[in-house]
């Protein structure tokens, strides 16, 4: 009794690129999934139960579940992403000017040093400003 080998030169050419084509679709279909459901989780316009019947439908009914949702919300997915980017943006924008404004307190008080020695700050407000950088 001899037992067949399959080896992997026995398989078919074309076999190996439908084999890859499904694996691909597949991943394909796995990250479509969960982009569905992270723009399902993360719009603010949705209700509780809209997302719970949404969430319903795409884990029920996945494939049409998922193609139904990009038809009826589809366009809104990059207008949402697209707010979510430049919210990040502005962030991370206001943050770096925050930082680099106090970021050199030697230089700031140089400057406040300036502005007491021409007369345009009393010595008061000299005093109340560097409190305010040292602190």
């Amino acid at each position: 009794m001899t037992a067949a080998v399959n080896l992997a030169a026995d398989y078919p050419l074309l076999n190996i690129f439908w084999t890859i084509f499904w694996i691909f679709v597949w991943i394909l279909w796995l990250v479509l999934l969960f982009k569905v459901i992270g723009d399902l989780f993360r719009d603010d316009s949705l209700s509780g139960w809209a997302k719970a019947g949404w969430a319903v439908f795409v884990v029920l009914v996945p494939y049409l579940g998922v193609f139904v949702y990009l038809i009826a919300r589809g366009k809104g997915m990059g207008e949402r992403e697209l707010a979510r980017a430049q919210q990040s943006e502005e962030q991370f924008r206001s943050y770096v000017r925050e930082t680099a404004a106090t970021a050199d307190p030697a230089e700031q008080l140089a400057k406040l040093t300036d502005l007491r020695n021409r007369g345009q700050i009393t010595d008061e407000e000299f005093a109340q400003a560097k409190a305010k950088i040292l602190t």
